[in-house]
């Protein structure tokens, strides 16, 4: 009962001192998890072997559900269906003002695109949209 009112402690205490931002960045989620799940299964074996069965099984299905989470990732948004994409979502994929001038906006589509080419383990769905906004706002000026 002890553990369970510190562990409950520790997590206001963790809660208060984010004031609702996340505390850690997608990547160090996804590596604290993965290990996490590691020592979920561990304990789970060794709590197994000792004959408390119940526990056992919620610290499987807890290091599953950890181990499922570090697999996760986010999705992109589906490409129009007419291929074509609006201005103001072109503006939104690149990341760049109403202002910007055609230098701006291939600096932006060029930073983007080395990170999102499926060579660099990007989608080609996202380099297919990074595509179509840059076309759309060099052919709109």
């Amino acid at each position: 009962m002890l553990y369970l009112a510190i562990g409950c402690a520790i997590l206001v205490l963790f809660l208060w001192a984010s004031r609702g931002k996340p505390i850690l960045k997608r990547r160090e989620w996804r590596f604290l998890a993965g290990a996490f799940a590691v020592v979920c299964f561990a304990a789970a074996a060794y709590v197994g072997m000792r004959g408390g069965w119940g526990k056992s099984i919620v610290l499987v299905v807890l290091g599953l559900w950890l181990a499922v989470s570090t697999r996760r990732t986010g999705m992109a948004p589906p490409p129009a269906a007419s291929g074509q994409v609006g201005e103001a979502e072109a503006r939104s994929i690149l990341g760049v003002s109403a202002q910007a001038s055609d230098e701006e906006i291939r600096a932006a589509y060029s930073r983007l695109m080395r990170m999102a080419h499926p060579d660099k383990g990007g989608t080609s769905g996202l380099a297919a949209q990074l595509n179509a906004a840059r076309d759309r706002l060099l052919k709109k000026k």
